[in-house]
């Protein structure tokens, strides 16, 4: 689960990470207000407006319907309601995006971080998460931070460190000094980055997270360390130990397919090809997978309905595959081992009949319990519906009737 960057720097100062002070707004009057407080608890007379959306490259993009940048600042008061309309109720066209952009229904009013003197302040970049090798949270690091750190990894990749944590010992003291000591750090700045690593390390532990990405983390003009950013990914398997952050999830920030099928208890992901996919497992998915491209075709969905594809189970699944325009044919392949074939088999014929008129051939393959009756059922359904025994069978009539 993907939090905006307000809500992760809310859980960063919850563990003690000093983070750039700012307040969400929703209108360009709640932003006049959210600046007269940030002056009055933090001094600061310049204002940064950011949009708050789940993507990267903010900076850099542009909102379609005003040409403004999706980060801009507003140098006082005077040009805030200005700087807000520009982003708000726009859609911000970044790297990250589609064409389209995302919708910008909400901004951050931040404290201008760099002030008084720009020339004096340095940038950092800094995550945490799983290097899947070797089964280790790292830190990865760079004294090259901001906008740019992509051009970074693929030009200088010398330039970026990692420092590789022991489950076993966690993160040690001497590990955060050798971070802040690669980082050029010293006096003052140096043991504010400790703090500041060993505090991020925390928060990532402790919220279960699978990525904490700080770009930039800032060295002020005073030598204070803050995040000026916040990337931050939750693992969805830990929520039920997390109430507090699962109320967190922005729906409209996702595509409503997955939100459907999320919904409706179905493991989704959603692919490029041309073949829709249903199965039962996760192992299964993947053999289908590998048979529509033997066949010519590409997967269009990974969907796994689980061990009841009853009909309403069933008429959620096709009707989630045929939002998508590119699907030429569907495959549903289902193994009946703790649900019988015969009962998935007239899942599929209900399902069928409810929807109306599915406009694109079906293929199904089941096989375990039942399975010579479920066929039965399939071929004297009077449907477009098409059985199969074997994978190659099944490739065979993907290619016959779809390619």
């Amino acid at each position: 689960m993907n939090l905006h960057e307000y809500q992760g720097k809310d859980i960063l100062k919850s563990y003690g990470v000093a983070i750039q002070e700012g307040k969400v707004v929703h209108s360009a009057t709640e932003a006049l207000k959210a600046a007269k407080e940030l002056n009055e608890e933090t001094g600061t007379e310049w204002f940064v407006v950011k949009a708050q959306i789940h993507a990267g490259g903010r900076g850099k993009g542009k909102v379609k319907e005003t040409g403004s940048h999706g980060v801009l600042i507003a140098k006082g008061v005077h040009e805030l309601e200005d700087k807000v309309n520009g982003i708000l109720g726009g859609h911000l066209v970044t790297a990250q995006t589609t064409a389209e952009g995302k919708k910008v229904n909400k901004v951050l009013i931040a404290e201008d971080a760099y002030a008084p003197d720009f020339d004096k302040t340095s940038e950092f970049y800094m995550s945490v998460l799983l290097n899947r090798e070797t089964g280790r949270n790292i830190i990865m690091y760079s004294t090259e931070g901001g906008m740019n750190i992509e051009e970074v990894a693929e030009k200088t990749p010398h330039l970026i460190f990692k420092e590789e944590i022991d489950p076993k010992v966690g993160i040690t003291r001497f590990q955060c000094r050798k971070i802040a000591f690669n980082l050029g750090l010293s006096g003052k700045s140096f043991k504010e980055m400790t703090k500041f690593v060993y505090s991020l390390y925390s928060a990532y532990e402790g919220c279960d997270a699978s990525l904490f990405e700080i770009n930039p983390v800032l060295r002020t003009c005073d030598d204070r360390i803050l995040a000026v950013d916040s990337k931050v990914s939750l693992d969805d398997n830990s929520l039920f130990r997390h109430k507090e952050y699962a109320e967190l999830r922005d729906l409209s920030e996702e595509d409503p397919t997955d939100v459907e099928a999320d919904q409706a208890g179905l493991n989704f992901v959603n692919l490029d090809g041309n073949i829709g996919c249903m199965v039962n497992g996760a192992g299964l998915a993947m053999a289908t997978m590998d048979i529509i491209k033997q066949s010519g075709g590409d997967p269009a969905n990974f969907l796994d309905v689980g061990g009841t594809a009853d009909a309403d189970r069933v008429e959620k699944a096709f009707n989630i595959i045929l939002k998508d325009s590119n699907v030429k044919g569907i495959l549903v392949n289902i193994f009946g081992g703790i649900v019988r074939c015969d009962r998935v088999a007239n899942g599929i014929v209900q399902a069928y009949k409810s929807i109306g008129n599915i406009p694109v051939p079906i293929i199904v393959r089941l096989q375990g319990t039942n399975a010579i009756e479920a066929k039965n059922i399939i071929d004297n359904s009077g449907l477009n519906v098409h059985s199969a025994v074997t994978l190659k069978d099944a490739a065979d009539k993907v290619k016959e009737l779809v390619n």
